[in-house]
């Protein structure tokens, strides 16, 4: 890299390193990106080196794995190091320093710590988690015999964070990282997030593909706290996600008029007893229940209620979104997408996705996941039927990563 940037003539390197524990006392992991801020620099091409602990915002794999540890375990045995002191940062203060970098030129050359307001044991911070997501307090009982690799080990069980990354990540976690100087605040003036409000950005904009049921970009563009395209699946907590399609030779208008009508004296299509059930269910736990109704039978808008859902976007022949109003440990969302193909034939995606509240949400969607797969294979089946058009393929679960409904359907007629 050092190299490359000298042979183009590139005029800065802006090095994200990590803070350093004073004498020398660190893991490998903090030692090799040391050791890469040291290699930058000695190159021909000034560099300008930052050196942080945790970044809070999603996407971050220290964040992400405090996340995964304090929604999944109502109770923890940890090492002391939790009691470990760190200045933790939210990911808008890096971006803001790292673009000053580039409108200061006094910058080149320099290394600089740069941290959040607050100086907080780990502990505290899962504290802060548990209190923003709304989650009950943590027990957690630290215990002398937990190593940081066993610990190590442990994190590779529970989080879905890959074990190359998690391993020295938690080795790392015993070094007091605190910021050492604090030139750069005089340098780059930037108002620091305090760590209660970061981890609340973190979480509020973790799942934009849950508010916005996996379109392309959220409206407004993504949030800096917030997951990107590219982001791995881990990334921005546990979420859960249902998808079932079935190809009609109809019309997209023909497709849309009984998903339109859905609910209400219509019904679901397909086993409205079960939908009675968990509307009964609902209403004893405190929630609304199956009202039953709608304002208009053969139309929808935004704010209309639907039975224990509430209509959260609409787009006449192409889409409705609900939003789940029953008692949940997390947010669910129902959303029907009409999709042309060619003159003759419309797709029709169902999709349900859920984000859980700690472990309960998570133990609700393994018992509930079983009976998905049979309810909206029906479902599609029913709608089917309304149109009284021939069903060109499916109804098909459709995994992660399956190939578009145009592209699925060419490759399923090809001999």
């Amino acid at each position: 890299m050092a190299r490359a940037a000298a042979l183009e003539g590139l005029s800065r390197i802006v090095y994200l390193g990590g803070l350093v524990e004073p004498g020398g006392g660190m893991s490998e992991h903090l030692r090799s990106r040391a050791e890469v801020a040291d290699i930058l620099a000695s190159g021909t091409v000034p560099v300008t080196t930052l050196r942080a602990a945790m970044v809070i915002g999603a996407g971050s794999a220290s964040f992400e794995i405090l996340r995964y540890l304090v929604d999944r375990l109502p109770v923890m045995i940890t090492p002391r190091w939790l009691g470990t002191e760190s200045q933790p940062i939210a990911i808008r203060n890096v971006l803001d320093y790292l673009v000053g970098c580039l409108e200061v030129p006094g910058t080149a050359g320099q290394t600089f710590d740069i941290g959040g307001s607050e100086v907080v044991t780990y502990r505290r911070l899962m504290d802060l988690y548990a209190e923003e997501a709304r989650l009950p307090r943590r027990r957690i009982f630290p215990v002398p015999v937990l190593t940081p690799k066993l610990s190590s080990y442990w994190i590779d069980l529970i989080t879905p964070a890959p074990a190359a990354l998690a391993r020295p990540l938690a080795e790392g976690l015993s070094s007091r990282l605190l910021c050492l100087d604090d030139r750069i605040r005089s340098l780059i003036p930037v108002e620091l997030v305090d760590c209660r409000s970061a981890i609340n950005a973190a979480i509020r904009h973790s799942r934009w593909d849950f508010e916005d049921a996996g379109e392309s970009e959220p409206a407004g563009g993504f949030p800096e706290e917030g997951t990107l395209p590219g982001d791995p699946a881990w990334a921005g907590g546990t979420m859960y996600r249902d998808h079932h399609r079935i190809a009609l030779a109809a019309t997209p208008e023909e497709v849309w008029e009984p998903v339109a009508r859905i609910g209400g004296k219509t019904g679901w299509y397909y086993a409205d007893w079960l939908w009675t059930i968990r509307g009964l269910l609902d209403r004893l736990a405190g929630g609304t229940g199956i009202r039953r109704g709608r304002r208009r039978e053969a139309d929808v808008s935004p704010g209309d209620p639907i039975d224990f859902w509430r209509v959260a976007a609409v787009e006449p022949s192409r889409r409705l979104r609900l939003v789940a109003e029953m008692k949940l440990p997390g947010c669910a969302t129902l959303e029907f997408r009409v999709e042309r193909e060619g003159e003759r034939i419309t797709w029709l995606h169902q999709i349900s996705v859920f984000v859980p509240s700690g472990l309960a949400g998570i133990v609700y969607w393994r018992i509930v996941d079983p009976f998905h797969h049979f309810v909206f294979s029906g479902m599609l089946k029913g709608i089917a039927r309304e149109t009284k058009k021939a069903v060109v393929a499916g109804p098909e679960h459709v995994p992660p990563g399956a190939p578009p409904a145009g592209r699925a359907l060419r490759r399923e007629r090809s001999p």
